[in-house]
């Protein structure tokens, strides 16, 4: 039977809330995803496809409204923007985040009538709708929910070959089989005529899930060994990362240009000291240097003194000017970067990346021809060009793949650089944006996937936290305290093995969106046979 729109909040609740659970930086209880689901599938299982849709639509609201709540600060503390325009953006964004679960409720429910088994659709349903929120509109994969294990060791391994996908499609047909087994046992509350026995097909659904479960937990052991003995016999990188804790409405004014250089220097000499090797790789945070080299000759000089002195490698986010190639009098004004710039022992530059994956509305401003945004805002946005170059930058022993910033939430920046021989992932970034809120612990989940995905060591400098260094097998090392200097160093493995899923990338998102199709194809053939079954109506 169809339960009423006002019964939908109370699951809609519950499944918003045992997510928001699961959540690195808020609940941070990896079982709650687990279970998560259960009540949005009991909801959806008694409604129709417009209720169901509207109980996904509430979840979604409640859930990414609690988990993006970070927006507020950077809105409003940071973005200068008042409440009762922060408040208004961080529920539109919610509202087109939740847009997704909607639509998968709705599907869901329509499978449901459609006798297609709910551990069939759900799973890679799930899957293919997180792939098309990283693709559209620029992308926004934050938080799926596979990123809640990022500290359950023998989950994440199997993200070498299906990508973090594999693990969410996992979390959801756990959920699945769960919801069979409560569905069962409630039975006689739904319906007044429960079934008197476990349906075939729900069992063997949940041999199925089980066997994968095991077959996971073996393959993670089994893997991590494997990986264990390859990092025992790397060779290896000094690195020494450095977290300055300069104050986001600080850093860019004048005063503090020279005074932020002095904070990095003096930190990383310090660590050098403790180390007491020469040529260690030192990495600064995104944007560390406050000013673009070829217009500031003075404090590339202090770079330029500090790396000569203690013949160190220096590696370093910095904004990056480029004068336009043709002819004085042109349009072409020339480009800006989000770059990360490497400086040999000798003072050379040995190599740029410049950031590829734009924040809109942070970095770039989408449309702003088009959209009507407070003038104080367009105006505060960057004006950055994404880069085109994603070659590794070559580094003693090791070729380093760079994700500045949000680009360690794409997956296929990292595996495109691995595939073109990265041997070292450095991820800087500049969390200070977030304050003290869950987004930087969130952030860093993301990262663990990137290092499990490819089996490569990922060095992490963050200008406020969380910075530290992750391990081919996601285990991460000398994490920071958020808003402190904070040094670190380490002896970084450098493999060169490309795994499954950085040869073969997203093989395991079309498989989930090839037996969606069958299984939404297999549903339409049956409800067409029973319409053309079913007895005609009498006059």
């Amino acid at each position: 039977m169809n339960i009423s729109a006002k019964w939908l909040l109370l699951p809609a609740l519950a499944t918003s809330l045992l997510l928001l659970a699961s959540v690195p930086g808020l609940g941070g209880l990896p079982f709650a995803a687990w279970i998560g689901l259960v009540p949005l599938f009991l909801a959806i299982s008694r409604s129709s496809p417009r209720k169901a849709a509207l109980a996904g639509f509430v979840t979604g609201v409640l859930y990414y409204g609690g988990l993006l709540s970070w927006i507020l600060v950077v809105l409003g503390h940071y973005g200068n923007l008042p409440w009762w325009l922060s408040l208004p953006a961080l529920f539109l964004l919610a509202a087109y985040m939740a847009v997704y679960p909607a639509l998968f409720s709705a599907i869901c429910s329509w499978g449901l009538r459609s006798s297609i088994p709910l551990p069939l659709l759900a799973p890679p349903l799930w899957v293919v709708l997180d792939y098309l929120r990283s693709q559209l509109f620029s992308g926004f994969p934050w938080q799926d929910l596979a990123y809640s294990q990022y500290q359950v060791a023998w989950v994440i391994q199997a993200a070498d070959l299906t990508g973090h996908h594999g693990i969410t499609f996992l979390l959801v047909a756990v959920n699945c089989v769960l919801f069979l087994l409560v569905a069962h046992l409630v039975s006689r509350r739904w319906t007044n005529h429960p079934t008197p026995r476990f349906p075939a097909m729900n069992a063997a659904a949940i041999v199925v899930v089980l066997l994968t479960v095991v077959s996971v937990y073996y393959y993670g052991g089994r893997r991590a060994g494997q990986i264990g003995a390859q990092i025992a016999a790397a060779p290896t990188i000094q690195v020494a990362v450095v977290q300055g804790n300069i104050e986001q409405d600080q850093k860019w004014t004048p005063a503090m240009q020279e005074k932020t250089v002095e904070v990095y220097t003096d930190l990383s000499r310090r660590v050098l000291r403790e180390a007491g090797t020469e040529n260690t790789l030192v990495i600064w945070p995104e944007t560390a240097l406050p000013f673009y080299p070829l217009s500031n000759p003075l404090f590339f000089e202090m770079i330029d003194t500090f790396v000569r002195r203690d013949r160190v490698w220096l590696f370093s986010g910095i904004p990056y000017y480029e004068p336009p190639a043709g002819p004085a009098g042109e349009s072409d004004e020339g480009h800006y970067y989000n770059s990360a710039l490497l400086v040999s022992p000798e003072g050379r530059i040995a190599g740029r990346y410049d950031k590829q994956h734009l924040v809109p509305f942070g970095e770039y401003m989408p449309l702003r021809r088009y959209l009507p945004l407070p003038r104080a805002l367009v105006e505060s946005v960057g004006d950055f060009t994404p880069g085109l170059r994603s070659e590794p930058l070559s580094c003693q022993n090791s070729r380093i793949g760079v994700l500045i910033c949000f680009e360690s939430i794409f997956p296929e920046i990292a595996r495109n650089q691995v595939r073109q021989g990265a041997t070292l992932l450095v991820n800087q970034t500049n969390d200070a944006w977030f304050g003290r809120s869950a987004a930087p612990e969130q952030h860093l989940s993301m990262a663990v996937f990137r290092a499990a995905e490819t089996r490569r060591s990922l060095a992490r400098a963050a200008n406020t936290g969380i910075s530290g260094f992750i391990d081919p097998l996601g285990r991460v090392s000398q994490p920071s305290q958020l808003f402190t200097p904070y040094t670190g160093v380490a002896q970084l493995p450098l493999l060169e093995e490309q795994t499954f899923f950085v040869t073969n990338g997203f093989w395991f998102v079309w498989l989930c969106l090839g037996v969606t199709t069958v299984s939404c194809l297999a549903g339409t053939g049956a409800n067409r046979r029973r319409r053309k079954h079913s007895p005609s109506p009498t006059t």
